[in-house]
């Protein structure tokens, strides 16, 4: 391995840091992806104070949805069966944190590396894991493409970083672009504009971007200390000490990087939106509750629904069918039936799952109710138990809630009753409202 005695004028050799692998989690499901023809391996620079948030946490570590901001992100990329490694580069005193949240979340694939003062230092410590074996006692096979990616910028999809890993194997270097949406000036000293660029021909450096590896880090060795010090852009890197002219590949907005509190907001809704995508609805066998369940599947537009009839004593094949398919919304449809069993039975199942390791998952419980006889109160008091059962669930990041519906003989107060079961039904899924798990609904 070149050392930075090549070159005397340039930065001092940067103290190696600590490095904390975690164990394969057997549990987390990956995405059909295509595999590539080289090894690639990721590097995600943590260790950013977070000034501009305001807050005492660092963004990385802020909470959305109970889940820390940084979890989503690492979550993008451990789907991805081609990607080999994640070096997750963090300031020393979170390398405790960031251990407990890998191993809360069941995260795979994980190197812990302890960051430098500055970004470029954290990134060159990043990548030191695959070139200083006797230091870091490390058994990782360096790849041959390497990205780099921000912490804090969780909504980045596999197709796109295929693209920049290919682009970084066949130019040396790739990154992903977006349009300027303002426009950039210069002042002078007494604040006065002093010229400004034709927006049109410049672009926003984002995230991701990938190198090949003996390219970037050859860059990261000849770097000046004003570069580690002051520096920001890989990509400049290999321009300036290399000759790689990177590839830009325009991205899509979902790019952006979470930087104040506001973000925070926004990402929880885009989570929030794609997990409200699709729901099974599960019945017995009963004519009512499979009625039920295909006035749901029509009614609900929204949202894509499997109606799931399952006859008594075939449970454990539809919690496999529900976990395969990655189903955390689930409607539990129930004809007369107050006892609460089937429903504990559904929710301890879900519990030895992976599913609701890393996002709540919703069962809505769906109270048909045809007996004349018995008063609605009575339902109320024997259905008030799943308060009890909510709270328990929500130990495993489960969200249980009842709805009750008085099935009507009129045709037309029996689809009023449909219309407002998916109003709430829709409702809870898309908000996944912790508080209001274990409260009993009325349609």
């Amino acid at each position: 391995m070149e050392t930075d005695r090549k070159y005397p004028h340039k930065a001092k050799a940067i103290k190696p840091a600590t490095r904390i692998t975690t164990e394969p989690a057997l549990n987390c499901s990956c995405t059909d992806s295509r595999m590539v023809g080289f090894p690639v391996a990721v590097v995600l620079p943590a260790g950013g104070s977070g000034e501009r948030m305001g807050l005492s946490t660092p963004k990385q570590f802020c909470d959305f949805l109970d889940r820390p901001l940084i979890s989503f992100t690492i979550e993008a990329f451990e789907r991805i069966n081609w990607i080999q490694n994640i070096i997750v580069v963090v300031a020393k005193e979170c390398i405790d944190l960031m251990k407990t949240i890998i191993h809360k979340y069941s995260h795979k694939r994980i190197t812990l590396v302890v960051g430098g003062q500055t970004r470029h230092r954290s990134i060159f410590n990043g990548l030191k894991v695959f070139t200083d074996s006797q230091v870091y006692d490390s058994k990782l096979t360096k790849p041959e493409v390497v990205i780099i990616h921000d912490a804090v910028r969780p909504f980045v999809e596999e197709d796109l970083l295929l693209k920049i890993a290919t682009a970084a194997k066949d130019h040396g270097a790739a990154g992903a672009t977006r349009p300027l949406v303002s426009t950039v000036i210069a002042t002078t000293s007494e604040g006065c504009l002093d010229s400004s660029l034709e927006r049109a021909k410049y672009r926003a450096s984002e995230m991701p971007q990938a190198f090949l590896f003996d390219t970037i880090y050859q860059a990261y060795q000849q770097c000046s200390d004003y570069d580690f010090e002051y520096g920001t852009e890989c990509l400049q890197l290999v321009l300036q000490y290399c000759g790689s002219k990177a590839k830009l590949i325009e991205g899509p907005p979902t790019l952006w990087k979470v930087t104040f509190k506001r973000d925070l907001f926004a990402a929880e809704s885009i989570i929030k939106e794609s997990l409200s995508q699709k729901a099974c609805v599960i019945t017995g066998v009963q004519q009512d509750a499979v009625q039920l369940a295909h006035c749901l599947e029509k009614t609900l537009t929204q949202i894509m629904v499997e109606v799931i009839s399952t006859p008594v004593g075939e449970e454990v094949s539809c919690i496999q069918n529900i976990s395969a398919k990655e189903y955390r919304n689930i409607i539990y449809v129930i004809v007369n039936d107050t006892d609460l069993q089937e429903i504990k039975q559904l929710v301890e199942s879900i519990g030895n799952t992976s599913l609701p390791i890393l996002y709540p998952v919703v069962v809505i419980m769906v109270h048909l109710n045809k007996s004349e006889s018995m008063p609605f109160s009575n339902n109320m008091d024997d259905l008030g138990a799943i308060r009890l059962l909510a709270k328990e669930a929500k130990q495993k990041n489960i969200l249980v809630y009842g709805l009750l519906v008085n099935y009507p003989k009129d045709t037309e107060k029996w689809n009023d009753a449909v219309a407002n079961v998916c109003l709430i039904a829709g409702t809870l899924i898309k908000d996944r409202n912790a508080v209001l798990a274990g409260q009993l609904f009325v349609a």
